[in-house]
């Protein structure tokens, strides 16, 4: 794992994630999205919502955890590397959540360079070619948050990257299992299109979670917010 560099933008927020308490897992989550809070438009394209500052962020993240988690759908639809190449760094461990057994044996995230490659499901089946398979029990077709962090801690991987899609960050806060936020807001504005988080309603605004945010200029198409949750209350 590698220490944040000092030099770079939002060196702070890296810290956070670098020098976490070692003892308990510190889970971190990253969204980018436009400044109307949209992921993608209504026909699903989402490249160049960010900058290059905003995945050099993302980059330099991935390089300070030990595993980068995403969903099978982000699998499917965007078939990412989720490897360090914009940053000093080596790749952390690679886990797809696939409860159903969606994943198959082709993928960029299954490449065998030297970095562990995990599929959490709710069924044993062999998997894919190179990949260790964690069967966790699920509840209405799902895995619990906390429980994948856990199966993950229990194997070394203590600071946690959750990456995508938007529901499984979303379903990660809802279940109390994230330390901070990083959401990086592109300079763009779509107007309408696929939603970021969406978190379980509330009847009263008093329940809102109101995080502890430091902001961060990434450069001049690119702005970071820090979200502290572990600690955030309604009030």
């Amino acid at each position: 794992m590698t220490q944040a560099d000092a030099s770079t933008p939002a060196a702070q927020a890296l810290a956070r994630v670098a020098t976490a308490d070692p003892v308990r897992p510190f889970v971190v989550a990253q969204l980018g999205q436009s400044l109307d809070g949209r992921i993608a438009t209504l026909t699903g394209e989402s490249r160049y919502i960010n900058g290059d500052e905003g995945l050099d962020h993302l980059h330099r993240l991935r390089a300070v955890v030990d595993a980068v988690v995403v969903g099978a759908g982000t699998i499917a639809v965007d078939d990412p590397q989720l490897t360090v190449r914009r940053a000093p760094g080596a790749s952390p461990a690679r886990v797809v959540i696939d409860p159903r057994g969606r994943v198959g044996g082709a993928g960029k995230w299954l490449a065998d360079d030297g970095a562990s490659r995990i599929v959490i499901t709710a069924a044993q089946h062999a998997g894919p070619p190179g990949a260790e398979v964690v069967v966790l029990p699920a509840r209405d077709g799902q895995i619990a948050p906390r429980d994948i962090v856990a199966a993950l801690a229990a194997r070394g991987l203590r600071r946690i990257l959750i990456e995508g899609g938007a529901r499984t960050i979303s379903a990660f806060i809802d279940a109390g299992a994230v330390d901070r936020l990083h959401l990086i807001f592109g300079c763009t504005i779509i107007g309408s299109g696929r939603p970021g988080l969406q978190l379980e309603p509330l009847a009263r605004l008093a329940d809102a979670l109101r995080p502890a945010t430091e902001v961060y200029k990434l450069g001049s198409r690119d702005i970071l917010f820090d979200c502290g949750l572990r600690d955030a209350d309604g009030e």
